[in-house]
Protein backbone atom coordinates (compact mmCIF):
# COMPACT_ATOMS: atom_id res chain seq x y z
CA UNK A 1 0.00 0.00 0.00
CA UNK A 2 1.25 3.53 -0.63
CA UNK A 3 3.30 5.22 2.03
CA UNK A 4 2.82 8.74 3.24
CA UNK A 5 2.92 10.59 6.53
CA UNK A 6 2.19 7.36 8.36
CA UNK A 7 4.72 5.23 6.49
CA UNK A 8 6.67 4.84 9.72
CA UNK A 9 4.99 3.78 12.91
CA UNK A 10 3.58 6.82 14.68
CA UNK A 11 3.63 6.35 18.44
CA UNK A 12 0.26 7.33 19.88
CA UNK A 13 0.68 6.67 23.59
CA UNK A 14 3.80 4.56 24.03
CA UNK A 15 2.02 1.27 23.35
CA UNK A 16 -0.24 2.11 20.40
CA UNK A 17 1.03 3.15 16.97
CA UNK A 18 -0.56 4.45 13.77
CA UNK A 19 0.90 3.30 10.46
CA UNK A 20 0.02 3.05 6.81
CA UNK A 21 -1.22 -0.50 6.30
CA UNK A 22 1.31 -2.85 4.77
CA UNK A 23 0.40 -5.80 2.56
CA UNK A 24 0.84 -8.19 5.49
CA UNK A 25 -1.78 -6.21 7.48
CA UNK A 26 -4.51 -6.69 4.86
CA UNK A 27 -5.78 -10.14 5.98
CA UNK A 28 -6.14 -8.83 9.54
CA UNK A 29 -7.85 -5.66 8.28
CA UNK A 30 -10.27 -7.90 6.36
CA UNK A 31 -10.95 -9.85 9.56
CA UNK A 32 -11.70 -6.57 11.36
CA UNK A 33 -14.20 -5.72 8.63
CA UNK A 34 -15.75 -9.18 9.08
CA UNK A 35 -15.90 -8.66 12.84
CA UNK A 36 -17.58 -5.27 12.35
CA UNK A 37 -20.21 -6.89 10.13
CA UNK A 38 -20.89 -9.53 12.80
CA UNK A 39 -21.36 -6.81 15.43
CA UNK A 40 -24.26 -5.44 13.39
CA UNK A 41 -26.02 -8.80 13.42
CA UNK A 42 -26.19 -8.95 9.63
CA UNK A 43 -25.76 -12.23 7.78
CA UNK A 44 -22.71 -12.42 5.50
CA UNK A 45 -23.14 -13.35 1.83
CA UNK A 46 -19.90 -15.38 1.72
CA UNK A 47 -17.74 -17.42 4.10
CA UNK A 48 -15.14 -15.63 6.21
CA UNK A 49 -12.28 -17.22 4.26
CA UNK A 50 -13.80 -16.17 0.93
CA UNK A 51 -14.38 -12.66 2.23
CA UNK A 52 -10.81 -12.27 3.50
CA UNK A 53 -9.38 -13.48 0.19
CA UNK A 54 -11.58 -11.19 -1.89
CA UNK A 55 -11.04 -8.23 0.45
CA UNK A 56 -7.25 -8.56 0.24
CA UNK A 57 -7.44 -8.81 -3.56
CA UNK A 58 -9.68 -5.73 -3.66
CA UNK A 59 -7.38 -3.73 -1.36
CA UNK A 60 -4.35 -4.53 -3.52
CA UNK A 61 -6.19 -3.63 -6.74
CA UNK A 62 -7.47 -0.34 -5.28
CA UNK A 63 -4.34 0.81 -3.42
CA UNK A 64 -4.10 4.01 -5.47
CA UNK A 65 -7.60 5.18 -4.58
CA UNK A 66 -8.12 3.62 -1.13
CA UNK A 67 -5.51 4.17 1.59
CA UNK A 68 -5.71 2.25 4.84
CA UNK A 69 -4.30 3.37 8.17
CA UNK A 70 -4.01 0.79 10.94
CA UNK A 71 -3.79 1.16 14.68
CA UNK A 72 -1.35 -1.27 16.29
CA UNK A 73 -0.88 -2.31 19.88
CA UNK A 74 2.31 -4.29 20.28
CA UNK A 75 2.27 -5.20 16.60
CA UNK A 76 -1.37 -6.38 16.65
CA UNK A 77 -3.85 -4.52 14.45
CA UNK A 78 -6.62 -3.21 16.71
CA UNK A 79 -8.18 -0.61 14.42
CA UNK A 80 -8.38 0.72 10.89
CA UNK A 81 -9.52 3.69 8.85
CA UNK A 82 -9.74 4.09 5.09
CA UNK A 83 -9.42 7.19 2.92
CA UNK A 84 -11.12 6.76 -0.47
CA UNK A 85 -9.88 9.27 -3.01
CA UNK A 86 -11.97 10.43 -5.97
CA UNK A 87 -10.46 12.51 -8.74
CA UNK A 88 -12.76 15.38 -9.61
CA UNK A 89 -13.54 17.06 -12.91
CA UNK A 90 -11.04 19.87 -13.53
CA UNK A 91 -12.15 23.49 -13.67
CA UNK A 92 -10.25 26.54 -14.94
CA UNK A 93 -9.14 27.44 -11.41
CA UNK A 94 -7.82 23.98 -10.52
CA UNK A 95 -6.94 21.32 -13.05
CA UNK A 96 -5.89 18.74 -10.44
CA UNK A 97 -8.72 18.19 -7.98
CA UNK A 98 -9.78 15.42 -5.64
CA UNK A 99 -12.20 14.75 -2.83
CA UNK A 100 -12.15 12.09 -0.16
CA UNK A 101 -14.43 9.81 1.73
CA UNK A 102 -13.61 8.51 5.21
CA UNK A 103 -14.57 4.84 5.28
CA UNK A 104 -14.51 1.93 7.70
CA UNK A 105 -13.16 3.58 10.83
CA UNK A 106 -13.20 0.74 13.30
CA UNK A 107 -11.59 -0.06 16.64
CA UNK A 108 -12.05 -3.47 18.27
CA UNK A 109 -14.63 -3.28 21.07
CA UNK A 110 -12.15 -4.01 23.88
CA UNK A 111 -10.10 -0.93 22.88
CA UNK A 112 -12.96 1.55 22.51
CA UNK A 113 -13.63 4.62 24.63
CA UNK A 114 -9.96 5.57 24.82
CA UNK A 115 -9.94 8.13 21.98
CA UNK A 116 -8.36 5.75 19.48
CA UNK A 117 -11.11 6.21 16.89
CA UNK A 118 -10.50 9.96 17.08
CA UNK A 119 -6.81 9.36 16.47
CA UNK A 120 -7.61 7.30 13.39
CA UNK A 121 -9.87 10.10 12.13
CA UNK A 122 -7.10 12.64 12.76
CA UNK A 123 -4.64 10.48 10.80
CA UNK A 124 -7.02 10.33 7.83
CA UNK A 125 -7.52 14.11 8.00
CA UNK A 126 -3.75 14.67 8.00
CA UNK A 127 -3.31 12.34 5.04
CA UNK A 128 -6.11 14.11 3.13
CA UNK A 129 -4.49 17.50 3.78
CA UNK A 130 -1.11 16.20 2.60
CA UNK A 131 -2.73 14.92 -0.61
CA UNK A 132 -4.43 18.29 -1.24
CA UNK A 133 -7.93 16.88 -1.03
CA UNK A 134 -10.53 19.65 -1.28
CA UNK A 135 -13.36 18.10 0.68
CA UNK A 136 -13.70 15.12 2.98
CA UNK A 137 -17.04 13.46 3.71
CA UNK A 138 -18.14 10.57 5.87
CA UNK A 139 -21.24 8.42 6.09
CA UNK A 140 -21.31 7.71 9.82
CA UNK A 141 -23.13 5.48 12.22
CA UNK A 142 -25.14 7.34 14.84
CA UNK A 143 -22.70 6.18 17.51
CA UNK A 144 -19.69 7.76 15.77
CA UNK A 145 -21.19 11.15 14.89
CA UNK A 146 -19.79 12.86 18.03
CA UNK A 147 -16.25 11.68 17.18
CA UNK A 148 -16.53 13.15 13.68
CA UNK A 149 -17.99 16.40 15.01
CA UNK A 150 -15.06 16.70 17.46
CA UNK A 151 -12.78 16.33 14.45
CA UNK A 152 -14.41 19.23 12.59
CA UNK A 153 -17.01 17.43 10.47
CA UNK A 154 -20.38 19.19 10.21
CA UNK A 155 -23.68 18.67 8.42
CA UNK A 156 -23.65 20.22 4.97
CA UNK A 157 -26.77 21.82 3.56
CA UNK A 158 -25.52 21.20 0.00
CA UNK A 159 -24.58 17.53 0.27
CA UNK A 160 -27.42 15.39 -0.99
CA UNK A 161 -27.55 11.66 -1.54
CA UNK A 162 -29.73 9.19 -3.35
CA UNK A 163 -29.66 5.64 -2.07
CA UNK A 164 -30.20 4.02 -5.46
CA UNK A 165 -29.98 0.55 -3.95
CA UNK A 166 -33.40 1.00 -2.36
CA UNK A 167 -36.61 0.75 -4.39
CA UNK A 168 -38.29 4.06 -5.09
CA UNK A 169 -41.78 4.81 -3.85
CA UNK A 170 -44.60 4.03 -6.28
CA UNK A 171 -45.19 6.78 -8.79
CA UNK A 172 -41.69 8.29 -8.61
CA UNK A 173 -39.22 8.02 -11.51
Amino acid sequence: MPGGPLGQAGDVDGTVALRTARPEHLPVVAELRWRWWQETGRVPAVSQGEFVRRFVDWARQNADSHRCTVLLRGGTVIGMAWLAITHRVPHPGAVERSSGDVQCVYVVPEERRAGLGGRLIAAVLAQARELGIERLVVHSSDRAIPAYERSGFAVSERLLQNDISRPREAGLP
